[in-house]
């Protein structure tokens, strides 16, 4: 398998997983999601509906970016990394400033593993157009194959 489409399927997939973990302990067990997760209990109160929908779009998310991970064609890989990204950036900068009563260790590792997700998603999409570049012969418009 080429090296670039690996990175990106390891990409897409580590965002994949922590989607389907995150999705469905919020989605089928909402108040030990907010009791058990890290800081997530420091942030506004618990609202079992707010939890279960974002649950289910988390769902949704990681199905997205499975099928990236299986097919990991440019026609999956950015809309499915880019969607994460509309949710992930803001998100993060959310929690990075509500870290008022975290611990440093829970800052620290809060912060790391939002940054981390918002830079695979990145480097999904700029391995992809990369990759997709170097396979388009010269002169070619840069379309990958179905």
């Amino acid at each position: 398998m080429h090296t670039v489409t690996l990175a990106i399927r390891l990409c897409v997939g580590v965002i994949a997983v922590n989607e389907l973990v995150v999705g469905i302990w919020n989605k089928f067990w909402p108040r030990g999601f907010y009791r058990y997760f890290p800081t997530v209990d420091q942030t506004p109160p618990f609202s079992e509906h707010y939890a279960r929908d974002f649950g289910g779009a988390t769902l949704g998310l990681a199905l997205l970016l499975a099928l990236a991970c299986l097919r990991p064609k440019a026609h999956f890989v950015i809309p499915a990394s880019a969607a994460f990204l509309v949710f992930a950036v803001p998100h993060g900068v959310f929690h990075t400033a509500h870290l008022d009563h975290a611990t440093a260790l829970e800052a620290t590792l809060l912060v790391a593993s939002l940054v981390i997700v918002v830079l695979l998603a990145g480097a999904a999409i700029v391995l992809t157009l990369l990759r997709d570049r170097a396979a388009a012969a010269p002169g070619d418009p840069v379309i990958p194959p179905a």
